[in-house]
């Protein structure tokens, strides 16, 4: 019997990042190559950025994160989205993960540490690109507020 594989959505701009987690020992890969290897190191930092806020719980877990779409910033920024919400188990729902390799007072406490340093990390990227060709206004017209 194969087990159900929970997938955490990321996106920025036209970039879209989709991560799964599982025990391991800590792996992480975007794209199939591991994390240490990005370039520039600007976006290796941002990608890494949740794996370091959480410390030695990140040798625990492996992490795969499959992200096309955009710039290279775009696509760490992404990927960085979809890896904090694998480390606390934020779904698209809102439901508690059924098989999480973390207790929920632990990705409770994960959730605190990563909105305590930067809240988009788990919220995203609120800008809806896909919309506003479709209604004809410009992006410096609109007034967004990111909550």
């Amino acid at each position: 019997m194969t087990s159900k594989v929970e997938l955490y959505p990321g996106q920025r701009k036209s970039s879209r990042a989709v991560a799964t987690i599982a025990k391991g020992s800590g792996k992480v890969r975007i794209n199939n190559t591991p994390a240490e290897l990005i370039t520039p190191d600007i976006a290796k930092e941002m990608v890494l950025t949740p794996l370091t806020l959480v410390g030695d719980y990140r040798n625990r877990v492996d992490i795969n994160v499959q992200v096309h779409g955009g710039g290279f910033m775009g696509r760490a920024f992404a990927s960085a989205v979809a890896i904090s919400r694998a480390l606390t188990g934020q779904e698209k729902g809102g439901k508690d993960p059924k098989e999480h390799p973390f207790t929920k007072s632990v990705r409770e406490d994960m959730r605190k540490k990563i909105t305590e340093y930067d809240r988009h990390l788990l919220s995203g990227d609120g800008l809806p690109v896909g919309i506003l060709p479709f209604i004809g206004v410009e992006l410096h017209f609109l007034e967004f507020r990111h909550y």
